[in-house]
């Protein structure tokens, strides 16, 4: 099961993507390119193999250490940044500043790189929120449950930068902008809050935030109704999606005498009811792999534990699991974190719960207490891949025996 997700993961990588699509460019022109994201490194690899002489500068905002084990990029043309994740912070209103700058000396042809992850990697504020603002709010929002579309539009309303903000410091100059989607329906506005897609005002209508704490809700108020676009969306292409990773990983079972059923629609609503309504599809379902994908969301306690949707998933998952030989779950996201944490999810089997009580958890009080990472961590449940060089949001694959 390791080894099919690694197939899948692999077969969405950003260099290899942006390798494949780089012949579709013009062979005279040279390009900058600005590569955002947790892909971006990996994107920015492929470019800079595939350019060659061609690749004038380039600037890097990624997570920290992102570019190799020395976080260093191999390349003088290079300017590389560290972003806040999975909050913004200081470094990414840095990286703001700094990127409106590069746009702004730039006079050729642009490549932007563009993956999941550069919604809270870089920012520039709308004037009247400051930065411990900008944090309560997204903090909160990762919290509340909402899923990304929502979420998105609220950054966006607090943006300069969002929804077609960095179009306008382009002046001119031709953009085509490469994506990963880590988002439902591939949404180009939503793909990092769409910084090169422009929405009409109109179009920027907010979710229910009544829950949102009332200093928050009243910052939100007060920030500054978006500017009408500028120009034109530029092209907009698609490398990958997590259907891409999904078909990679059917067709890598085939390759090795496996069959796997590809469940729809793609998941998403609470981890924990997720992963003990996947069980119940299991009980019901033939033997044999089954695969799922998609992101589910977590509503946090106020002192949330240590973990993320996956392993909150994959925890409620293994309750239903205790005691069944031989049945195995795998929740993973595809960037190789999962929220907060440095581990991208957790294999879980029937015999998880029992491990963990062993060690002197309960299984049932981490799930409510957000701590699915504690308790999965000490029964060795956890699997670390490190930076995947993607972000197609989460799949989920499991094993059912005769």
């Amino acid at each position: 099961m390791l080894a099919l997700a690694a197939r899948a993961i692999d077969a969405v990588r950003g260099d290899r993507l942006v390798k494949l699509h780089a012949g579709s460019l013009p062979a005279d022109l040279a390009f900058d390119v600005l590569a955002i994201g947790k892909a971006a490194s990996a994107m920015l690899e492929g470019a800079r193999e595939a350019l060659g002489e061609r690749l004038c500068r380039a600037l890097l905002i990624a997570p920290a250490g992102a570019w190799s084990a020395v976080g260093a990029p191999p390349d003088a043309r290079i300017e590389a940044l560290s972003g806040d994740h999975p909050l913004p912070g200081a470094a990414s209103l840095a990286a703001g500043r700094r990127l409106l700058q590069w746009l702004e000396s730039g006079r050729g042809p642009l490549l932007v790189l563009l993956s999941g992850g550069a919604s809270s990697l870089v920012e520039v504020p709308v004037p009247g929120i400051d930065a411990a603002t900008l944090r309560d709010i997204n903090r909160w929002l990762l919290g509340s449950g909402l899923d990304i579309h929502a979420v998105n539009a609220v950054r966006q309303r607090l943006s300069r930068i969002k929804a077609g903000g960095l179009l306008a410091r382009t002046g001119e100059r031709p953009v085509r902008v490469w994506t990963i989607s880590d988002v439902r329906g591939d949404d180009p506005a939503v793909i990092g809050s769409g910084p090169f897609w422009p929405r009409p005002p109109e179009q920027r209508g907010l979710p229910d935030l009544a829950a949102m704490p009332a200093p928050l809700r009243e910052a939100l108020a007060q920030a500054p109704e978006p500017a009408a676009p500028t120009r034109p969306a530029p092209e907009h292409r698609l490398l990958a999606n997590l259907r891409s990773a999904c078909e990679a990983l059917v067709e890598a079972a085939r390759q090795q005498g496996l069959s796997v059923c590809f469940h729809e629609p793609e998941l998403e609503g609470d981890a924990a009811a997720t992963g003990r309504r996947l069980v119940a599809e299991l009980d019901a379902a033939a033997p044999g792999l089954h695969l799922w994908g998609g992101e589910t969301t977590v509503r946090l306690p106020e002192r949330a534990g240590r973990g993320g949707r996956n392993q909150q998933l994959a925890l409620a998952a293994a309750i239903e699991l205790a005691g069944r030989e031989d049945w195995y779950l795998l929740a993973l996201g595809t960037d190789g974190r999962d929220g907060p944490t440095d581990d991208a999810g957790a294999l879980v089997d029937g015999g998880t719960v029992a491990r963990g009580g062993r060690e002197g958890l309960e299984a049932g009080a981490a799930l409510a207490a957000a701590d699915a990472g504690t308790f999965l961590a000490a029964g060795g449940d956890l699997v670390s891949t490190g930076p995947t060089g993607t972000n197609v949001r989460d799949i989920v694959l499991a094993w059912k025996p005769a």
